[in-house]
């Protein structure tokens, strides 16, 4: 048996006005055998970085292990966002598509965050599995995504092993939001329609490296690999999972203010429909503007916990659950 390589490529992804390169930096681990490969990816949002730390940790568990296959990994995709601290691009950088997880497959023509996918794009559908590392709110329940209806992408969010697995209906099942927001040019779902298996985790928070989330990562990742006979061994038992659908059962502000949650709910819990969440206030008058209740039965996966709210925020995620698996 020979060994596996690592290989550590700067990639140009598009350019600025003033013919400055956007480039990243794309990691390539090539075993000794034959096998699957695995496309992984952090920091579209680039304030997301939970997901960076996830790449850079597992770095160190497979850079020195013989593989059966390949793992192609990129800790920064949008690097714009990434040096913004930001969720999207700034408006005079792409002020037609400020976030590049809506563009999927891209446009080698297009736009900056149009041609910056497309070049992605061409490592990710080389890939058996796709896996595109996100983190979400403060106080939000670690979970995976992955598009109903498809039994690979459900099997492999299943192996990734979070307690939470939600389901997400797409294009003409999907709600008017589902539409609204572009959902159908997000990785997880242009991977989909190319046949292949993709799931994204959500780390929970930003901007700050969370051990658990880091950890929770790092796992998950392991366990697909050993799914897949990338690497030796069994799978880590992380568990019981519960399945859910409704990934945009959001209860939002209906005005600005400031939130109080109620702090004897706690993430993770099932709620009852009309169950108190919360307070929004005008912090100047201390008027009450809106009482925050549970919409529907289900699990409460997340429960905003910044204070200062923009009308049509989320306050709140609800997810129906679906079965428990164990």
């Amino acid at each position: 048996m020979g060994e596996s390589t690592h290989t550590a490529t700067k990639e140009t992804l598009a350019r600025l006005p003033s013919g400055t390169q956007i480039e990243t930096t794309i990691h390539t681990y090539t075993g000794s055998d034959e096998g699957p490969t695995v496309y992984l990816q952090a920091a579209q949002h680039g304030r997301e970085v939970n997901g960076a730390e996830v790449l850079r940790r597992l770095h160190d568990h497979i850079v020195d292990v013989d593989l059966a296959g390949r793992v192609i990994a990129v800790p920064v995709a949008d690097p714009l966002t990434f040096d913004h601290v930001s969720y999207i691009t700034p408006e005079q950088l792409d002020p037609v598509n400020p976030n590049m997880n809506r563009v999927w497959p891209g446009n080698q023509n297009g736009t900056v965050h149009e041609r910056m996918a497309a070049r992605l794009w061409q490592h990710a559908r080389q890939a058996d599995v796709i896996i595109d590392l996100h983190t979400g709110s403060p106080d939000m329940l670690p979970h995976v995504v992955a598009l109903a209806g498809h039994d690979k992408s459900l099997a492999l969010g299943r192996v990734f092993g979070t307690k939470l697995l939600l389901t997400e209906q797409a294009h003409a099942a999907a709600s008017e939001e589902w539409h609204r927001r572009s959902f159908g040019g997000k990785l997880r779902v242009a991977a989909v329609e190319e046949g292949i298996p993709s799931i994204t985790p959500e780390l929970a928070y930003n901007k700050q490296i969370l051990e658990d989330a880091v950890d929770a990562g790092v796992t998950g990742i392991l366990n697909v690999l050993r799914h897949l006979d990338i690497l030796d061994g069994a799978p880590i038992d992380t568990g019981p999972q519960t399945l859910a659908r409704n990934h945009l059962g959001r209860i939002v502000a209906s005005e600005s203010g400031l939130f109080r949650s109620n702090p004897d709910v706690t993430v993770g819990s099932s709620v009852r429909s009309g169950a108190f969440l919360g307070t929004l206030y005008d912090p100047t008058t201390y008027e009450p503007l809106q009482t925050v209740r549970a919409d529907r039965d289900g699990l409460l996966y997340a429960l905003t916990q910044e204070a200062t709210i923009i009308m049509g925020e989320a306050l709140a995620n609800i997810a129906e659950p679906i079965e428990a698996e164990g």
